[in-house]
């Protein structure tokens, strides 16, 4: 099932892809889809909108998949490619940054460079939302936590984010990373190694890699991030990026107005924005 957030005729809601479409219950049992989520009710949303609204998913104003997480926890250096092309040493455990909610931005909403910086990059990644919270989640356990994926660009602002040790500030200018276009329920995809993820800036391949290439898999870094702060649901874990990052090219490959920047993974879709300068 493909669940999408959006707004239509100036309201939030939710619903689920079908084809060109989507449907929804206009008088929904729940706010929003982190509600659903906490419920425990993706598996009666498919029922909750027939008899609902059918529009055409091209005439809705698609949101972040969760637009209001309480959490989006960002996964860095979690591809050999990607460390070796940075330089950072090998670790024992993920490194754990964190974005806030403000900073996403939907598919087909433009990303924005933000005026103090022109060191605009990309970073494709499969996005994790939690459906099962919990603390000090075992490994074995951690895959029956999950609600869905989607696909995230985590776009950096690498001056910023080069100012010190600390990543917060290059992560978190507003409207920098996309999160979409939908979420795809864990159980259309049970083998992520297979998935294939792709980004794109305008039409040429820069990062190609399979999942199966990570560093910390998934069930270790829900393990990880649960046994410092308790997951909840809608909670966001953008996995990590592969090599080829903009920011280690010669000479360096930057996001500018104008360019259009896809992150595709296979089973999941499409993640596509254009690049808009910041008027703030």
């Amino acid at each position: 099932m493909r669940i999408v957030s959006f707004t239509i005729e100036g309201r939030p809601a939710y619903g689920v892809v079908e084809g060109e479409d989507v449907l929804f219950n206009p008088s929904p049992a729940w706010p929003d889809l982190r509600a659903v989520i906490e419920a425990d009710a993706l598996g009666r949303l498919a029922d909750d909108v027939q008899g609902g609204r059918r529009v055409k998913l091209a005439a809705v104003t698609l949101l972040p998949v969760i637009p209001n997480p309480g959490k989006i926890l960002c996964v860095g250096l979690n591809y050999e490619t990607h460390r070796r092309e940075t330089g950072r040493a090998v670790v024992e455990n993920p490194t754990i940054f964190t974005r806030f909610a403000d900073s996403q931005a939907a598919h087909g909403q433009p990303l924005l460079r933000p005026k103090v910086s022109t060191d605009f990059d990309y970073e494709g990644e499969l996005a994790v939302v939690i459906g099962k919270g919990g603390r000090y989640i075992a490994r074995e356990d951690a895959m029956s936590h999950v609600a869905g994926y989607s696909c995230y660009n985590d776009g950096s602002v690498r001056d910023f984010q080069r100012h010190t040790i600390q990543f917060t500030p290059g992560k978190n200018f507003p409207q920098t990373g996309a999160f979409g276009p939908w979420l795809v329920t864990a159980d259309e995809l049970p083998d992520l190694d297979r998935l294939r993820l792709t980004t794109r800036l305008n039409d040429q391949v820069v990062q190609d890699t399979t999942l199966d290439h990570m560093i910390f898999d998934v069930p270790r870094i829900i393990e990880y991030c649960s046994s410092f702060t308790p997951l909840r649901p809608g909670d966001v874990i953008a996995s990590g990026t592969p090599g080829g990052v903009g920011a280690k090219r010669n000479p360096p490959l930057w996001m500018k107005p104008g360019d259009v920047v896809e992150v595709e993974i296979s089973g999941i879709g499409v993640l596509r924005n254009g690049i808009a300068d910041e008027q703030a």
